[in-house]
């Protein structure tokens, strides 16, 4: 399999970190993309122009993070990533539509803050995003007690997220007034996927 992918983009993240997870990143060969990049090909593999996208070993082309890592949790024997059925499945599959929809806030928040000139900012939109990252996170608080004992793709999705955020909206501060999910997210540094995959670039 081949992996289309930047070390800064939090949904690339969520598939490392799964690919870790399942034992599957040593069949994963990793092709850094800078989707940006006025000359990339990205487009012949995902037509969206956006990282993560994922070659299979049939040759099939495959993009969103959830596709990818869905399919990859398809590809072990082992404990699924996403639970088969059941309150745990729709759990974890809110919980990471919750966090993607944070990464998606973070990241239209840092395009339109870093690539468009400041006299064409909208700070309306900026100020829309913010507030879609405060009350998420504020949820994820609230749900604190009920990450800890499992890491499925619901946890895998928010360490991405709230990573994302200290990584490019350091500002935010998003700790200072969620003690519990800061608590949860420091123990789960230590976990050699999450180790392996801190954003930079």
């Amino acid at each position: 399999m081949k992996l289309r992918y930047s070390l800064a983009s939090p949904f690339a993240r969520k598939v490392l970190i799964t690919g870790l997870e399942t034992g599957l990143d040593s069949r994963i060969e990793r092709i850094p993309t800078d989707a940006w990049a006025p000359d990339t090909d990205l487009p012949r593999d995902n037509p969206l122009c956006k990282v993560p996208a994922l070659i299979t070993d049939g040759g099939e082309h495959l993009y969103d993070s959830p596709v990818i890592c869905e399919y990859l949790d398809s590809l072990h024997a082992g404990s699924k990533l996403f639970p088969p059925t059941g309150e745990a499945r729709w759990t974890a599959l809110r919980r990471q539509a919750l966090a993607d929809g944070i990464m998606d806030a973070a990241v239209a928040s840092r395009t339109e803050s870093t690539n468009r000139p400041a006299e064409y900012r909208w700070t309306g939109w900026l100020d829309r995003q913010g507030r879609a990252i405060a009350r998420a996170v504020d949820t994820l608080e609230t749900e604190a007690p009920g990450l800890a004992g499992t890491f499925s793709i619901g946890e895998i999705a928010v360490v991405c997220a709230l990573g994302y955020l200290d990584y490019r909206l350091p500002a935010l501060a998003w700790r200072q007034d969620h003690p519990r999910l800061a608590s949860w997210y420091a123990l789960q540094q230590d976990r050699a996927s999450v180790a392996a995959t801190v954003p930079r670039g």
